[in-house]
């Protein structure tokens, strides 16, 4: 019985060329063929390291008909190597039908790491990086994306967002109106080019800043948002169970001041927890 062939989730660079591991380059060498979303973009890439390997595209316009080829390829013994224009594909690219029609077809789906445009531009944005969330692209339509921001409002984790340079004026600029203007943002571009920008302020200068030089909206974006800060789990038990007594005779503002001085907690966050405990919230 012939040996089934694997897919291999291959990560490539997401602007410097030097941003790609060995096992990459070996495995782009090795394999039968490689999947492209764009081959004559990832031709560069294989000039650069002499790789000869045949490509083929893998678009969102043709990958139910070409997965269904390449599993019919690998049942047959061959290899394939799936990359993206850059980064990590299936991370807001094509590659999720064939994967699943590899898994369908007991094809084995091996992933290589490497560049990701939201963990590169996360690491170095000075925001919370122990809980985030990766939102992909916002949705086109004003309402729709309008609604995605609000689920926001009350969100603690970073969420990260890739964006368009044609959008991001208009997107900074409903954060600014949704999530509020001084919502702490960052925005990087032309990750590991060299014009390599971070640049980290209230959402209202963000938006300034795109406005002030045309210069800063051209580029692919990554555009992360900090969390709203969780005061409520800061609050002791003991501290609500006084604020709550306290209430019996004082008003909610007067008692919060007392608790809060008495155990070192934000006045506004006992305000706004008395009054969720009081269903007033």
């Amino acid at each position: 019985m012939q040996d089934v062939g694997t897919l291999y989730i291959v990560a490539t660079p997401i602007g410097n060329l030097e941003d790609i591991t060995q096992r990459a380059l070996r495995i782009l060498k090795d394999v039968d063929v490689i999947a492209a979303e764009d081959t004559r973009h990832s031709q560069k890439l294989l000039q650069q390291y002499e790789i000869s390997t045949k490509l083929i595209s893998l678009h969102d316009h043709n990958e139910a008909q070409r997965g269904k080829q390449l599993v019919e390829r690998m049942r047959n013994g061959e290899n394939v190597a799936l990359i993206s224009d850059a980064g990590t594909p299936l991370i807001s690219d094509p590659g999720y039908t064939l994967v699943n029609y590899c898994r369908d077809a007991g094809v084995k789906v091996v992933p290589i790491p490497g560049a990701c445009a939201a963990i590169t531009a996360l690491c170095a944005a000075g925001l919370a990086t122990d809980k985030f969330i990766f939102e992909g692209f916002l949705p086109v339509k004003q309402q729709a994306k309008e609604h995605a921001l609000s689920r926001l409002i009350k969100q603690t984790a970073t969420t990260i967002f890739y964006e368009s340079p044609r959008r991001i004026e208009d997107t900074v600029s409903m954060i600014s109106e949704v999530l509020g203007a001084d919502r702490q943002l960052v925005v990087a571009k032309e990750l590991t080019k060299t014009f390599e920008t971070f640049y980290a302020d209230e959402a209202q200068n963000v938006l300034s800043w795109l406005q002030r030089d045309p210069n800063h909206q051209r580029g692919e974006f990554v555009l992360m948002v900090a969390g709203v800060e969780n005061e409520e789990s800061d609050i002791p038990e003991e501290a609500e169970s006084l604020l709550l007594l306290l209430c019996d005779s004082l008003p909610l503002k007067k008692a919060a001041a007392i608790v809060a001085t008495h155990y070192t907690v934000k006045k506004n966050a006992l305000y706004q927890r008395g009054l969720a405990l009081q269903g007033k919230d």
